[in-house]
C-alpha cells in the first residue's frame, strides 16, 4: 500500500500508477454528481452542448451535499459519498466521453465500471461512509453550482479541495475491482462451510 497526494487535474500516467489499496488524498477541483447529473452529461455530449464544467483529468464525487447559504455564499456543512451502484449504467460512457479519471463514492461498482477504468486510465475510490463532515472540512469552497434545477442534491457542485481524503483505491486502471473479489470470496466461503454442515444449496 501506497500513499499519494495528487493534484488536479489528474494525467493518466498518475492514475496509472495508483493499484488497489493504496490512499490517495486530493486537492484541487472536485465535482458532484449523482444519477441526474450523469444522465445529463451524456444528454449534454450526445446532443453536442458544451459542459459547464470541463471534466478532462477531473474528479467525480458520488455525493449530495447538505449545503447552506450565508451572506451570499455557498457554505457546505456535509458531504457525504452517496452509494455508486445508482451511477453504474452511467459511468463507463461518462468516463469513456468526459476524460474524468477518478471517482469517488461508497459501496463499489461494477464489471462495465472497471472495463472503462482499464481503457481510459480511470480508478474509482471510496471515501468512508458516515464521514460526511470530515469530507466537508477538506473543502475550502464552492467554486460554482451548476443545474440547480435538477435539486441541490443532483446539482453539480463545484469544490475547491485541500487534502480530501483518506480515499482507498478499490477499482484501479488495471480493472482490478477489488469489492467484487471480497464478496465473490465471501460467497466461495458461505457455499464452502454449508457444505460442509450438510446444508444444500439451491
Amino acid at each position: 500500500m501506497a500513499v499519494y497526494n495528487l493534484k488536479t487535474p489528474l494525467s493518466e500516467e498518475e492514475v496509472r500508477k495508483l493499484h488497489v489499496g493504496d490512499i490517495v488524498y486530493i486537492s484541487g477541483v472536485v465535482v458532484t454528481a449523482r444519477d441526474e447529473a450523469h444522465h445529463r452529461i451524456l444528454e449534454y455530449i450526445k446532443d453536442g452542448k458544451p459542459l459547464p464544467v470541463d471534466l478532462r483529468g477531473g474528479v467525480i464525487y458520488h455525493c449530495g451535499p447538505v449545503v447552506r447559504k450565508m451572506n451570499g455564499e455557498w457554505e457546505v456543512i456535509a458531504a457525504g459519498p452517496t452509494t455508486s451502484t445508482r451511477m453504474e449504467m452511467f459511468e463507463a460512457e461518462v468516463i469513456e466521453k468526459t476524460g474524468i479519471r477518478m471517482i469517488v463514492g461508497k459501496g463499489g461498482m461494477k464489471d462495465r465500471t472497471a472495463k472503462a477504468c482499464k481503457e481510459y486510465g480511470a480508478v474509482y475510490v471510496t471515501f468512508t461512509g458516515g464521514a460526511a463532515v470530515l469530507a466537508a472540512k477538506t473543502i475550502k469552497r464552492v467554486l460554482s453550482v451548476e443545474w440547480l434545477d435538477l435539486g441541490i442534491p443532483e446539482a453539480l457542485w463545484v469544490f475547491e479541495v485541500e487534502n480530501f481524503g483518506p480515499l482507498t483505491v478499490t477499482i484501479d486502471s488495471t480493472g482490478r475491482n477489488y469489492t467484487e473479489e471480497v464478496l465473490n470470496n465471501a460467497k466461495a466461503k458461505r457455499e464452502e462451510v454449508l457444505k460442509k454442515l450438510g446444508v444444500r444449496i439451491m
